[in-house]
């Protein structure tokens, strides 16, 4: 069988450089091309020095998109939907965009959300795939369960701390090593870019949904990692609700359902999600972990090339935790 020819497009970003990692190492996936117009040229570990030693590829200026099966869109968000309007694609040519641009449902593209927690099989037929943000992946994954019962009756609270990586590469402010170290700061309260992706989905699952989504990120002291901690009103008891979310995940490999409470260093460099679940007073507490680069945005676009192309689910993406 012919591996699947990979091209990406804008190679030189961090998500980028986890996917190369990665696809490098999947037994079905062939990178043909990595573009990149600022390091044209050059091998692609002058950027991703973590490859040294992996792969001889240069980046390119080039793209074969009539040889290429799925293209890889890992450029800054607003730049997706300029790339597909400049280079019409061959019908064969199956797109993973990263980027925020087709996440939302707003009638202009045929893009499906590509949470496989909650779209799978539209996944596997789909040509084209938005790939979810990194905080919506986290937090999704927190209240999907509640929300396909119908169990969400009250506001929805979020503080999810983030790591440094999940700004991107280029050097700013508040990513700089001085500013971050032994430091925490809240940003974007109750206006994240993320939540209107978040009560999308919720409201695939729960139309009338119509209460309060409360969200605060958080910038981390560390590189790597998204930690989640959710409430809201709970009628049920904390049995009911774990019984609900194992049945829920229990055929999502990459969704773990756990009776201990979860640190971050238990999923990072992983595909892994881990969601704890407790009950205080008449509130359900959801805690989920997630690695931001991984299962927020590069492993899960390799997911999602897996189930586009009839492949295991988790092909490729049986990593180990860096949990030491």
């Amino acid at each position: 069988m012919q591996k699947i020819r990979i091209g990406i497009i804008g190679g030189a970003g961090y998500t980028a450089g986890e996917l190369i990692r990665i696809l490098l190492n999947h037994p079905e996936a062939e990178i043909r091309f990595i573009h990149s117009i600022s390091h044209s040229g050059e091998p692609v570990t002058s950027v991703h020095d973590d490859l040294l030693g992996e792969t001889p590829l240069l980046f390119s200026d080039d793209m074969d998109l009539p040889e290429t099966d799925v293209l890889f869109l890992c450029q800054g968000h607003g730049k997706s939907r300029s790339f597909l309007d400049n280079h019409p694609l061959p019908d064969s040519v199956k797109v993973i965009d990263l980027s925020a641009d087709f996440r939302l449902n707003d009638g202009s593209h045929n893009f499906v959300y590509g949470l496989p927690e909650l779209n799978r099989e539209a996944i596997r037929y789909a040509r084209r795939i938005a790939n979810p943000g990194c905080f919506a992946t986290g937090i999704e994954l927190a209240l999907l369960p509640l929300a396909g019962a119908g169990l969400l009756s009250d506001d929805i609270h979020v503080q999810a701390i983030t790591g440094s990586t999940g700004a991107g590469q280029l050097p700013s402010e508040t990513t700089h090593f001085s500013w971050r170290e032994g430091n925490l700061s809240a940003y974007k309260i109750f206006s994240h870019q993320h939540q209107e992706e978040i009560l999308q989905s919720i409201r695939q699952l729960q139309p009338a949904f119509d209460w309060e989504f409360n969200f605060i990120p958080v910038r981390g002291n560390h590189t790597r990692g998204i930690f989640v901690t959710a409430y809201t009103r709970f009628g049920g008891s904390a049995g009911d609700a774990r019984e609900l979310f194992t049945n829920w995940y229990c055929d999502h490999p990459f969704s773990v359902v756990t009776s201990e409470n979860p640190s971050l260093k238990q999923v990072i460099n992983t595909n892994k999600a881990l969601i704890y679940i407790e009950k205080q007073n008449n509130k359900l507490v959801i805690v989920t972990c997630i690695d931001n680069l991984l299962k927020g945005a590069s492993g899960q676009a390799v997911q999602n090339m897996n189930l586009m192309s009839g492949l295991e689910e988790t092909t490729g993406l049986k990593l180990k935790p860096s949990a030491f």
